[in-house]
């Protein structure tokens, strides 16, 4: 299969966080078929529709020769790997991973949804998104956003 060009959104709220996200991206660019080829920087953000402490998060841009849904599966073994676990719907969490762009792919199915559904209503994914790929966030999108705390709190290692 020919390489598609990816966006992974990450995020964690529970335990150390920030060294969780860091550790994902690692293991993300360790995964067969998955090449890391820019990372954002870490922000913290307050929950959106979600609760607990305030998420890291970051964006990655890889390369994937898997397609959509077995990148899913390879995302949600990191998140299992990370102590992910989901007793109900937007609850606090170890790692989150969601895939953001796929290619040009559009995609609507029972267990993924691709461009993803709520990305360009949430800070704490088109700030860093901007950061690395500023031709898929447009100011319109950004001034939609700019009323939800966010803040820039480093580069990964």
């Amino acid at each position: 299969m020919k390489a598609a060009r990816a966006f992974i959104a990450l995020g964690a709220n529970l335990g150390d966080a920030r060294a969780t996200v860091t550790q994902a991206i690692h293991s993300l660019g360790q995964l067969p078929g998955i090449t890391v080829m820019k990372q954002s920087s870490l922000y913290r953000s307050a929950p959106v529709d979600a609760s607990g402490p305030d998420f890291i998060n970051a964006v990655a841009e890889v390369t994937t020769t898997l397609n959509p849904q077995a990148l899913l599966v390879a995302l949600q073994a990191l998140e299992q790997d990370a102590g992910r676990q989901r007793p109900y719907r937007n609850a606090p969490r170890t790692l989150d991973l969601d895939i953001l762009l796929y290619g040009e792919v559009t995609l609507d199915s029972p267990t993924l949804t691709i461009p993803h559904p709520r990305m360009f209503t949430r800070a704490f994914v088109l700030l860093p998104l901007a950061e690395i790929a500023p031709e898929h966030v447009t100011a319109a999108q950004l001034q939609a956003v700019s009323q939800q705390a966010i803040e820039r709190v480093g580069i990964l290692p």
